[in-house]
């Protein structure tokens, strides 16, 4: 089964992409989703991060305060490492769960939703990876547009994450989200046959004998690992 990493940057795109994929039935897998499920009530994730915060950052009913959890570690970052060491270990298993999922249900290819595939380095362990990209300039209106924001404070938040430019520099297929709607569908469309194409008939032999399928992936990785090393000396 093909993995696919799917992300971009903000307001660029990428859940229009990944609701485009949904609605066409394509099994995707959304890190945001699990991010909130793994700290529910009862979670071995919440039961860490009350241990440490203190159970304040908790509410009546037990929930993860986010306002509040969030005040405490905006300008801590020894607590917002900590955070991080307790939610994204959680947080790839979940995924890598959900991968399996799909794997056993027979797919041809799943989508793993991730918005710092790059910067968490899990860009390695899947298959190909898909960055929706939209222009700078249409990247900033969008922002400011969506959250209402100044052109400075929303030039500060893109300045704060690695740049979608950078980004295009890992991925194997890219999306071009810089025009309407209806542009985004047709590159959607194109993107769906493409992994079709690219799955082929070895999902179904990588199904029925499991070893085969852990000698590809072992190759998948491994032929990553070299072109990005050759790149990164390139570069």
């Amino acid at each position: 089964m093909l993995v696919v990493g799917l992300t971009g940057g903000i307001a660029t795109g990428k859940s229009s992409v990944s609701n485009l994929l949904k609605g066409k039935h394509i099994p995707v897998t959304d890190a945001d989703v699990l991010a909130r499920q793994v700290v529910e009530p009862g979670t071995p994730a919440l039961a860490k991060i009350a241990a440490f915060f203190g159970s304040e950052i908790l509410q009546a009913d037990g929930t993860l305060d986010r306002k509040k959890l969030g005040s405490v570690i905006f300008n801590d970052e020894v607590k917002r490492r900590k955070l991080n060491s307790i939610v994204h270990p959680a947080v790839r298993r979940a995924m890598w769960w959900g991968v399996l999922k799909h794997w056993i249900r027979g797919s041809k290819y799943c989508v793993v939703d991730v918005p710092l595939l790059i910067e968490g380095g899990l860009w390695k362990w899947v298959g190909t990876v898909v960055v929706v990209y939209c222009s700078a300039d249409v990247q900033l209106a969008r922002l400011m547009q969506r959250d209402g924001s100044s052109r400075e404070d929303a030039t500060s938040r893109l300045n704060s994450q690695l740049a979608i430019a950078d980004k295009v520099q890992y991925a194997d297929r890219v999306i071009d989200n810089s025009g309407s709607l209806v542009d985004l569908e047709a590159h959607v469309d194109s993107l769906v046959q493409a992994l079709d194409r690219q799955a082929g008939w070895t999902w179904r032999f990588s199904w029925l004998f499991p070893p085969w399928a852990l000698l590809s992936a072992m190759w998948t990785l491994a032929w990553r690992h070299l072109s990005r090393s050759r790149k990164s000396k390139q570069a």
